[in-house]
């Protein structure tokens, strides 16, 4: 999955963190949500304005920086 159209950064929101489609709502938000064993269900509760596409989003997210970050130079 593209997480890219989900994942907006403005200098003034959340100090630049990545948020989901411009909202309050930052990328490590949501993964903290999950990593804690929160239900899918229970975040789209708590946060209506989010999409289940929002969360897979973020798990893509982390995906990309884990491989960015664990990438062995030549």
């Amino acid at each position: 999955m593209d997480y890219r159209p989900y994942s907006t950064i403005e200098p003034g929101k959340r100090g630049g963190k990545p948020c989901i489609r411009g909202l309050r709502i930052t990328v490590y938000d949501v993964l903290d949500y999950l990593a804690s064993g929160m239900p899918e269900d229970e975040i789209l509760a708590d946060f209506p304005d989010l999409t289940r596409d929002d969360i897979r989003a973020c798990l893509a997210f982390a995906a990309d920086r884990e491989r960015k970050l664990t990438k062995i130079p030549a």
